[in-house]
């Protein structure tokens, strides 16, 4: 409901309600006859719901260039019944403004192709100003490069961007010519033009249920290929980050991307160099933990974008003698996959220990043949590793504890004398670290006797597992290694001794008699 529009029309209800109210008593329904005020109001909300329905129906829209086709209600599977209504209410409240409004983009790609969209997005000729002024505590302004308008109902966010105009001697640019700031309003048809790739500039009108096809996307997505707006070379220097959004869609729709756009990716990958960190790893984010991660590896890799994210892991994977580094990334990635398919939840930090282990493995190898002990090398490895990390992909601090917490009890499984094994069951991490070492298990490192020993660990009962800890103390002892401090609250105190000259009560001195 937008407060600044729906007052009148809230008045209109009140008064229909008491209207009708009086005309049933008249009718002799006597002032006992209990009104169900829900049914009530359910069926003037429906009635008005239709009668704008057949308003926006009577509604024209907007002049369209000749190129444009417009796709009748009959001739596409869209129906409003599978549109959220979070973005139905954003829709209707813009249209019953008198504002153009469309849903747009990925959201009417994947209706057509019979998928649930994750999102919906909405384009309006309303500037954001007036969007916000239009819903009010829903609304909040976001963005710097271009300003969007974030409507939320509940838990759902409705991301409304104004039309985009061309204003290409007002955009900032680069030395290379991406766009750093392209705050430009435009017409329809030149929003269309600004889109990426051609299935994406699909327009859902909410005034007659038509869709607007600029580019021939209904065609390209019948045809399972991936095609760009424009030259994809300058797309790519406008915003390298379409590169990576051309292997993402790839990989989700299962489609093929253009000869233009697979010849302009070698040509141009070296600007992504110029992206910023924190913007790659929402994108990187977006390739592997969205349910097709493997497909984004494969493709990253065939068209020679890895490197540009993660070089000293690609030239590590590269090295013929790192077979288990590989299968362990490719089966870390078939897991996340998997857990997405089955509607569980994935942490990003599992991703990145993952995605960094043989990196880490080579740079600790450096560091031991320098004669420093393992746990020091572990711990400046890893320290070297994510800070690499940190002027590419950006990974959160969050994030970076987490992934040095399941690299460092990787050691820890090894260590299982005296009440060791206890203490690391009962940190915080160890159900992620006890699956990163069955990954790794898996991936064909020796260690199927220790990952049997702690699976028995945690079904064993109490005295199961001191005979579990016995057997295996003895079979530790020769490559046991100091454990490190352990928490204070697990730390025995120890009693410091006073100084005899602050006792309670000091003995006397013996006196020395010759």
């Amino acid at each position: 409901m937008v407060p600044s529009q729906r007052a009148p029309e809230n008045s209109l209800h009140i008064s229909v309600f008491f209207d009708t109210l009086r005309t049933r008593q008249c009718k002799g329904l006597g002032s006992n006859h209990l009104v169900s005020l829900k049914n009530f109001i359910a069926t003037q909300l429906s009635e008005a719901s239709a009668e704008a329905d057949l308003a926006g129906q009577e509604v024209s829209s907007p002049s369209l260039p000749s190129g444009a086709v417009i796709i009748p209600r009959e001739q596409h599977p869209i129906s409003r019944r599978q549109i959220s209504d979070a973005a139905l209410q954003v829709l209707n409240g813009l249209h019953r403004a008198g504002y153009q409004a469309y849903l747009v983009g990925g959201s009417v790609r994947d209706l057509l192709l019979g998928r649930e969209p994750k999102d919906y997005d909405v384009c309006t000729d309303a500037r954001p100003e007036e969007v916000r002024k239009l819903f009010r505590r829903n609304a909040r302004l976001i963005g710097r490069r271009f300003i969007l308008v974030h409507v939320q109902f509940g838990r759902e966010i409705v991301e409304v961007a104004t039309f985009r105009g061309q204003g290409s001697q007002e955009l900032e640019r680069s030395a290379s010519g991406r766009i750093l700031a392209d705050n430009v309003y435009g017409s329809f048809t030149e929003d269309a033009s600004r889109r990426d790739f051609t299935v994406n500039a699909l327009y859902y009108n909410i005034a007659d249920r038509s869709i607007v096809d600029f580019w021939g996307a209904r065609e390209d997505i019948e045809a399972q290929r991936l095609r760009m707006i424009g030259d994809p070379l300058l797309r790519f220097r406008e915003d390298p980050v379409r590169m990576l959004r051309a292997i993402r869609f790839a990989a989700k729709l299962n489609f093929q991307l253009d000869p233009g756009i697979a010849a302009a990716i070698p040509e141009c990958k070296g600007l992504l160099a110029e992206v910023p960190p924190a913007r790659l790893y929402e994108e990187v984010n977006k390739l592997f933990l969205a349910g097709f991660a493997q497909q984004s590896l494969e493709l990253l890799q065939r068209y020679e974008l890895f490197p540009s994210l993660f070089p000293q892991l690609a030239q590590v994977l590269a090295e013929s003698q790192a077979p288990v580094g590989r299968e362990l990334i490719q089966l870390g990635l078939r897991s996340t996959d998997e857990r997405i398919v089955e509607g569980k939840s994935v942490n990003p930090a599992y991703l990145f220990a993952t995605l960094l282990w043989p990196e880490l493995l080579q740079e600790k190898e450096r560091l031991l043949a320098e004669e420093k002990p393992e746990a020091v090398a572990l711990q400046q490895a890893a320290s070297l590793v994510l800070d690499d990390h940190r002027g590419r992909v950006a990974i959160p601090r969050r994030f970076t504890l987490t992934i040095r917490e399941i690299w460092d009890l990787q050691a820890r499984f090894h260590r299982r004398g005296g009440r060791r094994p206890y203490a690391l069951l009962g940190h915080e991490r160890f159900r992620a670290a006890y699956d990163f070492l069955l990954l790794r298990r898996d991936a064909g490192e020796d260690l199927t006797a220790l990952a049997d020993w702690w699976k028995q660990f945690q079904e064993a009962d109490s005295d199961g597992r001191k005979q579990l800890i016995e057997a295996a103390s003895q079979a530790d002892t020769a490559s046991e290694q100091a454990l490190g401090p352990l928490q204070r609250s697990q730390r025995g105190r120890r009693r410091r001794r006073r100084p005899q000259s602050r006792r309670r009560n000091p003995q006397p001195a013996e006196t020395v008699t010759e």
